[in-house]
């Protein structure tokens, strides 16, 4: 670039001086928000590829109060980025963009304009004025010029906005939802995205998705994250968080990460506002939404749904109107029944009559839109393979391992075993109930809990981690209760199972004769809760964890030591009996 950034090649007067391709025709991409950069790059690929005719470059246009994150998105892509104030020099041939808010400079080159969420089915504020304004529908001048032409998802949207603006009548086209057709492609792709979201098979995603604004669910319900992973075991969910891009570059990273830290810290997934929503939808079990395109998506494919808030932005008559009768509501009672209820009792179909009025012709968008554009550009669409639509790829792996659980357990009154039912909570946020006769909680910590209030507190002392040899486990579970003087029992993974070692010197082997080894986590909380009932001579435990069952059988390693066994008499944990 000049000092004033202005660009040089591959356009400008003098650019055939200084680029290599001979390109023909300048394709510019209006880059305004993060929300609409997404959404062009989404389809971007399958538009303009292998053809150097092209000369594809990005206009910053700063003027939206969401402008935040656009220069790093575009600068962490490669883009060839020019000042806006440039436009009216250079003379593109196409202005494609998914903002219809933007300034565009005088000129008669078309304007293509691209939907950045589900067709127009919100009023936002207006940035012209104190009011709002039907979100997608572009500024009158581009109208009256006849230089716009606005894309539709749904031959409604024609009527809709022929009511709107009746000069819109004649600059719209047809061609669908990419970004649908891109859901529905990827659909096959759900157990890859699961595995890279963290999710193993058996436990259920929650995807908390929020819209924003005052209207939105995180605006009403902030600690409804929280609330979750204090509610929903470990063992049976995982719990991730999608906020529009706009919440993001209104109140910054910083911000979100801090009024999220507890959550995070207790296993929240927070996907990336650029590259990850669609991939956590097709993964998740349950969407908790309001009136933004996320919760429309997910009942486009199936998802059960959960409205936790419904803003009065959102157009009466419209698809995404319509899910507020026909979805189920979050109310303020207890989560785990509602959540499990909206699984459980949804039915397939159950919204595909309100999403079919949102979404038509799917598979088409793609093909149609790059058709458009080299109508628009003045040229043939080049010969050679086409693209078909891509299922998005798999997300980055997001979140960290959570180090200190609350661990509530009972113990059956089966005659013939012994039986423990587990459920696991981050420590963090989890409220622990009374105790009762078989009924106990217990502290259970990884070594590597950064807080020492807890590490130092646990009952129960984990090791994560590969499985190491028996004589290796042996010796780290010594150095463990060593280190950790309140722990009454240890744990990690050797090569059979895992070993567990008490505060009385005494180490046993648990292994599972069927299935994947024992989750050391999982066997600790059923040897201790038997400790708690002062069943000791245990050689098998049942463990149930959800809907999920191991046997494991229990051998022991090293008997008690009397020095242990004496300090396990003066010191129990929780009402633990002393060593017999």
């Amino acid at each position: 670039m000049e000092p004033d950034g202005r660009v040089l090649v591959p356009v400008g007067p003098e650019a055939w001086r200084w680029r290599t391709f001979g390109s023909t025709r300048t394709l510019v991409v209006a880059a305004r928000t993060v929300t609409s950069l997404v959404r062009v790059l989404d389809v971007l690929p399958a538009v303009v590829h292998d053809d150097p005719r092209v000369a594809t470059v990005f206009a910053y246009d700063p003027s939206s109060a969401f402008n935040d994150g656009v220069l790093a998105l575009l600068r962490s892509l490669g883009c060839r980025m020019l000042p806006w104030a440039q436009l009216e020099d250079i003379k593109p041939d196409l202005l494609l963009t998914a903002s219809e808010n933007i300034g565009v400079p005088t000129g008669d080159y078309p304007v293509l304009v691209l939907p950045h969420g589900v067709g127009f089915q919100k009023f936002v504020p207006d940035s012209a004025g104190p009011g709002t304004r039907l979100s997608g529908l572009v500024a009158d001048e581009l109208l009256t010029t006849r230089r716009a032409w606005l894309t539709l998802s749904h031959p409604e949207q024609e009527r809709q906005l022929a009511a709107a603006r009746p000069n819109t009548v004649g600059r719209t086209v047809l061609v669908g939802d990419p970004c649908f057709d891109r859901l529905r492609a990827s659909v096959r792709w759900r157990d890859r995205y699961r595995a890279a979201l963290g999710v193993p098979d058996g436990l259920r995603l929650v995807l908390v998705s929020s819209t924003w604004g005052a209207g939105s669910l995180i605006a009403n319900r902030p600690d409804l994250p929280t609330e979750l992973l204090s509610q929903l075991p470990a063992d049976e969910f995982r719990v991730a968080l999608v906020l529009h891009p706009n919440v993001w570059a209104a109140h910054g990273a910083w911000q979100i990460r801090s009024m999220q830290q507890a959550a995070t810290e207790a296993g929240l997934l927070v996907v990336d506002p650029t590259n990850g929503w669609q991939q956590a939808l097709v993964a998740a079990d349950l969407v908790i939404g309001d009136h933004g395109s996320v919760t429309l998506y997910g009942a486009a494919v199936d998802r059960p749904l959960l409205l936790g808030a419904f803003g009065t932005e959102s157009v009466p008559r419209t698809a995404g109107y319509g899910l507020r009768a026909a979805a189920r509501w979050l109310d303020a009672g207890p989560l785990r029944a509602q959540v499990d209820a909206a699984v459980t009792e949804h039915r397939p179909g159950r919204f595909a009559q309100i999403t079919a009025r949102a979404f038509a012709d799917p598979g088409e968008a793609q093909p149609r839109i790059r058709r458009l554009v080299y109508d628009l550009l003045g040229l043939p669409v080049p010969d050679g393979p086409v693209r078909g639509t891509h299922a998005y790829p798999a997300p980055p792996t997001t979140g960290a391992p959570v180090t200190a659980m609350s661990v509530r357990t009972v113990v059956g009154q089966a005659t013939d075993r012994v039986e423990v039912e587990i459920r696991r909570y981050p420590a963090r946020l989890a409220v622990e109930g009374a105790e009762q006769e078989h009924l106990f909680w217990h502290l259970a910590c990884d070594v590597d809990e950064p807080d020492p209030r807890l590490s130092e507190s646990a009952s129960v002392l984990l090791r994560a981690g590969a499985a190491v040899p028996e004589e290796t486990g042996l010796a780290r579970i010594a150095g463990l209760l060593a280190d950790f003087p309140g722990a009454q029992l240890a744990a990690l993974a050797v090569a059979d199972g895992c070993l567990l070692g008490l505060r009385d010197g005494s180490v046993l082997l648990a292994t599972a004769p069927c299935g994947p080894p024992p989750d050391p986590g999982l066997a600790a909380a059923g040897v201790y809760a038997c400790l708690r009932l002062g069943r000791r001579a245990v050689s098998s435990v049942h463990l149930r964890v959800g809907e999920r069952e191991q046997e494991l059988r229990l051998r022991q390693v090293l008997p008690p030591s009397e020095p242990s066994a004496r300090r396990a008499r003066s010191t129990s944990a929780r009402g633990l009996p002393p060593a017999s």
